[in-house]
């Protein structure tokens, strides 16, 4: 039977928004997961981080394994991991469930992701059809981004925050039955013995949640604490056992010649700068407009919206101008476009109308986070050989993903720590939980105007449409 290549992009799409939806889907239901399941207030961050720390430390494997062992059933093995770890989160009855049920989900959704895109560029040739397919997976990620904070509303106003994960189990039965029935199964033509780098899988990995929960646990014990300082030096002991195992492996995760282009090297800490400012922001301003400002879930979704609309005009606009200027402006200019929109949205407090302060900032950081990982992508990829361009790519997605969960660590950790020692100061709650957003946006500002440092030393590359919209399509950008 003739399977149609516009089917099979169908079927990836689907797969895909349902990733991207679930990383903002997530958000507004915080405030009720924590009143829900107990958590601690510096807690709760590991269910976001919990999900892209796994997803990024994953993403490299689940690539590498769909080209050895089959990228159709690398991408059915995700979908139902993804699915029956949704099922789990949606029926937690503790916080460490739900975290290490996420966790779960991030390495479903990285076997996904890293399989659905592959398959995509083994069944559309480079060309016009391959552009027209890019462009219907950037646009409805871009669109799952989007929509998550609005439909994570609905589902949490008119059924409960579990459903933010339910919703996941019906539409993954669905894509895994129509992914039997329509891909081919396909694999990467490859000599000699197929290798997985699992050990640096894991090393990589632990070596980041060790360091993440050494920042997250000094908030109660103090930097000083014997328990830090072994979580750190821990982390630190398994990145440099990671780095050794790749320099010696014959198919390493990551190859390190990589990182001896200029370019590239910068893209990923820029990128990685870049996640951290949207993750921390989307985090803090959602349970500002809930705790603070009192909106529901669907209202909240709604405030977002804005953001998600711009973002998407900014990934457009980024991929136009870089042929025209060149990525290092364009850069520059999204980079700080993103620092005055989250020091716009610092300005907010309990009564401030949305309007005049939430709105502006909201739009300028939408339209300059995407704008200025437009170009990123573009330089990170004009200096590296085609034979490692995959590899690169995967580089960028997991410094996108892991980037994103340090600095959300780090973020919410001192906005959490300016709380307490504002309450402990005498000062109201509403206003310590103001002020502990403002902290910690402002934080966040600092990560984003690091960029400008990063873009200053970056070099400047002109690319044809072509490659500018593609990389637009395919930027890390859970918006």
């Amino acid at each position: 039977m003739r399977r149609s290549p516009w089917s099979t992009l169908v079927v990836l799409a689907i797969a895909q928004f349902m990733v991207v939806l679930d990383v903002t889907i997530v958000n507004v239901a915080l405030p009720n997961i924590q009143t829900d399941l107990g958590f601690a207030p510096d807690d709760l961050q590991w269910v976001i981080s919990a999900y892209t720390l796994i997803f990024g430390g994953f993403l490299l494997l689940g690539g590498r394994s769909a080209d050895l062992v089959g990228r159709r059933r690398v991408f059915v093995a995700g979908l139902a991991v993804f699915a029956l770890s949704s099922l789990a989160a949606g029926l937690a009855t503790s916080p460490l469930q739900l975290i290490l049920f996420r966790g779960v989900q991030g390495l479903g959704g990285a076997m996904l992701s890293a399989s659905a895109l592959t398959i995509l560029m083994v069944t559309f040739e480079h060309g016009r059809r391959r552009n027209i397919a890019l462009g219907v997976w950037g646009g409805l990620a871009g669109l799952g981004g989007t929509m998550g904070a609005i439909v994570g509303g609905i589902l949490v106003d008119n059924l409960s925050w579990r459903w933010v994960f339910l919703v996941n189990v019906p539409i993954g039965i669905l894509v895994v039955a129509a992914a039997l029935f329509i891909i081919r199964e396909s694999r990467a033509v490859i000599s000699g013995r197929r290798t997985f780098d699992v050990g640096g899988a894991v090393l990589s990995t632990a070596g980041l949640l060790a360091i993440m929960l050494g920042v997250i646990r000094a908030e109660p014990l103090g930097w000083g604490s014997v328990e830090v300082i072994g979580l750190l030096a821990g982390g630190v002991v398994l990145l440099a056992a990671f780095v050794l195992v790749e320099s010696r492996s014959a198919a390493p995760l990551i190859p390190l010649r990589l990182f001896r282009t200029r370019s590239l090297s910068l893209s990923v800490v820029a990128l990685g700068l870049n996640s951290a400012g949207f993750l921390a922001m989307f985090f803090l301003t959602a349970i500002f407009l809930q705790q603070v400002r009192g909106l529901s879930a669907f209202d909240t979704g709604l405030a977002f919206l804005p953001m998600g609309i711009a973002a998407i005009v900014g990934a457009v606009v980024a991929s136009r101008f870089v042929t025209t200027f060149g990525t290092r402006s364009v850069q520059l200019v999204a980079a700080i476009i993103s620092v005055v929109g989250l020091l716009l949205l610092t300005q907010a407090d309990a009564t401030s109308p949305y309007a005049s302060t939430l709105l502006p900032g909201l739009v300028l950081f939408g339209l300059g986070i995407t704008a200025m990982g437009v170009p990123a992508q573009v330089a990170a990829q004009s200096k590296v050989r085609s034979d490692d361009a995959g590899a690169a790519s995967g580089v960028l997605n997991a410094g996108y993903q892991v980037g994103g969960a340090l600095g959300l660590a780090v973020i919410t950790t001192l906005a959490t720590s300016h709380v307490a020692d504002a309450l402990a100061g005498g000062t109201a709650p509403v206003a310590a939980a103001v002020d502990g957003f403002q902290f910690g946006l402002l934080v966040a500002a600092m990560f984003a105007a690091a960029n400008i440092v990063i873009t200053l030393l970056s070099p400047s590359v002109r690319v044809s449409q072509t490659d500018a919209t593609e990389a637009a399509e395919l930027e890390p950008v859970a918006i």
